[in-house]
């Protein structure tokens, strides 16, 4: 059965040894007659390329066009049919070699066609391929910038609300994005959202509007912002403007009606006829009917009075007072609304206060929660460095060598009374023995004060007390070293076991207990072998015997 592998395009052709000759005809295909690709021979001899000769037989079998022209045709040797053809991997081999250059305008790549289909093709520069979305034939090496920046038809994500869009309607997006930002020309402000836009230019303090006293007679235009300082320095002149209106209502209802009167009821005004003993006038008689007034909205937008039985000529005299009381209920209707919009503005705010409130709390109980957590932290920080500090300098051979640096500073503190003492790191017995350390008065202590180093030895508190034998009765060596290793300083002691000193610790440490007289001071003084660089070197010793 025949392999078959889609062909590659074709990007190279295979330069002859003798470049005035054409290729052998043998590495040609004899359906496409160009180079062949994965070469395949037919039972009949010739050679195709694979996707060649999948084509030719895709629909069956076929008769050889090579041995019709060569006048050899035999069936059914000559019959092309896919089960009979096989893969020629000598033809394959042969054809690897011949030296090929790339056909791409503007590429200078040449060597093998091996070469050529594994390091070469699919990945010239100069190759020209199709864009998948506007179908244009574009360099490989402008692919991603074209991708990116040019194709026309490339797929874009609004940077203001993530919509996806093409390129072509970004102009369209933009007028109708509702994240898309604006800016007020009144204020300047911007990076406005279009579906706020709208809230803004209501609430904008420099956007201008007509005063809402404007319907009977006030001529200001006003920011938004100083609308309410206009509405309180204004007041007596509204007052004067709403005057004439209101003196004029009893004079036209009393011109529009004649002797009579009004009786109300839910909004409709009934007319009466005069009393008994009034004579009646031009402008009424007894046998008139009783007329209405009902409620109607007019095209100019305001809400008229009509007469449901008048004639026209009592219709025209009751338009004006109809329009100056529209005029105040209008007027009146603005002041509710704004009475109304305060109250909501009012709630609004109190609502944020109490949800600022609640969260200045949260914020308040986090940040107590993270000093609680920051002592504690710097707690075990300030035990781990005492800890790092301990195990630096820390022995557990009951040996231990203290030196001490700075010597002439630390002594004038301690002349001074600032630091009279000074303690060593703690030292072991072993790893789970006695804890111990030293403690040195640099002027003396006790009878020692002003003229002798004072040195203690000290027993502290372990973690394996309870394992070890108590009182403290092991023999202790103290030694001031000389650093010529001539002639050391030495004092040695065996603890008194019934002195409270040498006892298992209660507190973190017992008393001191050792030679307040250790070391004259005078020995310390000009060219001492004991003290060098400003150092002196301590040397405690606890015999393990018995241990």
């Amino acid at each position: 059965m025949l392999i078959v592998f889609p062909k590659p395009p074709r990007g190279c052709f295979v330069l002859p040894t003798n470049q005035k000759l054409p290729m052998e005809n043998k590495y040609k295909c004899q359906q496409c007659l160009q180079v062949l690709r994965k070469p395949v021979q037919a039972q009949c001899g010739h050679r195709f390329c694979v996707h060649c000769f999948r084509q030719l037989t895709s629909s069956g079998p076929k008769p050889c066009e090579a041995c019709r022209q060569e006048e050899i045709y035999e069936e059914p040797i000559s019959i092309l049919n896919s089960n009979e053809a096989f893969p020629d991997n000598a033809a394959g081999r042969e054809i690897a070699s011949l030296p090929a250059r790339c056909l791409n305008q503007g590429c200078s790549w040449t060597g093998s066609i091996k070469e050529y289909e594994a390091q070469h093709e699919g990945c010239c520069e100069f190759e020209r391929v199709q864009c998948d979305a506007c179908q244009a034939s574009i360099l490989r090496s402008d692919k991603c910038r074209h991708s990116e920046r040019e194709c026309e038809a490339r797929t874009l994500n609004c940077k203001y609300c993530k919509m996806s869009f093409n390129f072509k309607e970004i102009k369209a997006h933009d007028e109708i994005c509702l994240k898309f930002p604006l800016q007020c020309k009144d204020c300047g402000k911007k990076k406005i959202p279009r579906e706020k836009f709208s809230d803004h230019s209501r609430i904008c303090a420099k956007s201008k509007s007509a005063c809402p006293f404007s319907e009977v007679g006030c001529k200001f235009v006003v920011d938004n912002g100083k609308l309410a300082d206009h509405e309180h320095s204004s007041t007596m002149e509204h007052l004067r403007l709403l005057l004439p209106m209101v003196q004029s209502m009893p004079r036209a209802r009393a011109e529009a009606l004649g002797p009579g009167d009004w009786q109300e009821d839910s909004g409709l005004g009934l007319y009466r006829a005069p009393e008994e003993g009034v004579p009646v006038g031009a402008g009424a008689s007894a046998s008139t009917p009783p007329v209405g007034l009902e409620k109607k909205v007019s095209p100019d937008g305001f809400n008229t009075l009509c007469l449901t039985t008048v004639h026209d000529e009592d219709l025209n005299v009751l338009f004006p007072f109809c329009r100056q009381v529209n005029a105040l209920e209008n007027i009146v209707c603005v002041l509710n609304r704004e009475v109304e919009r305060s109250s909501v503005t009012l709630e609004a705010f109190a609502h944020q206060h109490r949800l600022d409130q609640e969260k200045i709390e949260n914020m308040s109980n986090k940040v107590r929660q993270l000093e609680r957590t920051l002592t504690m932290r710097d707690l075990q920080l300030s035990e781990t460095e005492q800890l790092m500090r301990e195990l630096q300098f820390c022995t557990f051979d009951g040996i231990f060598v203290w030196k001490i640096s700075e010597f002439s500073r630390r002594r004038q503190d301690a002349v001074a009374g600032r630091t009279p003492a000074m303690f060593s790191p703690a030292f072991y017995s072993s790893k789970y023995g006695y804890k111990m350390c030293l403690r040195l008065y640099l002027n003396g202590d006790g009878t020692g004060r002003g003229t002798h180093l004072s040195l203690f030895f000290v027993v502290m508190r372990g973690r394996c007390d309870a394992l070890l034998k108590w009182p403290f009765s092991q023999k202790v060596t103290l030694m001031l070293l000389d650093q010529n290793n001539r002639e050391h300083i030495i004092d040695a002691f065996r603890p008194d076991v019934t002195s409270t000193s040498f006892q298992r610790p209660i507190s973190e440490m017992n008393i001191a207990s050792g030679c307040p007289l250790f070391c004259p001071l005078a020995k310390l003084a000009g060219k001492s072998p004991y003290l060098r660089d400003d150092t002196i070197f301590i040397k405690a010793i606890v015999d393990l015997t018995g241990l």
